[in-house]
């Protein structure tokens, strides 16, 4: 099993940071939960080290009671294996196998809205949302990204 290839340079993570400091990581929970609120939903947003620590939390009230776990679980997921969660599929493609294998795994999460942060070529956390749909969900982590790569303020 090998990580797929984003094409897109948006949704591979990477950032210049040396390392993810708390500052950092609750302006990143709080543009994911601003895009959220610009999208009239409500979510979860988690950002977790590379050791899968959560470093910060957002929950927006009224977010479904399950967002909180599976925001902080696609942040693991991205962390854990480097590429973002809605990739998965992609990953699993038409093995049943790994299909059933990997169901069973905790805390892994294959749906989309968990992206993976880089510094160079190593991974030093990620960022998950839960809430919206998918592409809601992506949307609020790109978001939460976009904030990382930004100069702060």
């Amino acid at each position: 099993m090998s990580a797929p290839s984003s094409g897109s340079p948006a949704l591979c993570g990477r950032i210049d940071l040396p390392s993810l400091d708390w500052r950092a990581a609750q302006r990143a929970v709080a543009a994911a939960v601003a895009q959220a609120e610009s999208l009239g939903i409500r979510v979860d947003a988690a950002l977790v080290d590379r050791s899968g620590n959560t470093l910060a939390f957002l929950r927006m009230p009224g977010a479904f009671l399950h967002s909180a776990d599976l925001a902080v679980d696609k942040a693991y997921t991205a962390a854990s294996f480097g590429f973002p969660t809605g990739d998965w599929m992609k990953v699993i493609g038409g093995d049943e196998r790994l299909k059933t294998g990997l169901s069973s795994r905790p805390r892994l999460v294959v749906l989309g809205g968990g992206l993976p942060l880089f510094d160079g070529d190593e991974c030093v956390g990620g960022i998950g949302v839960s809430g919206g749909s998918e592409a809601q969900d992506e949307d609020c982590a790109q978001a939460a990204l976009d904030a990382l790569r930004a100069p702060s303020s």
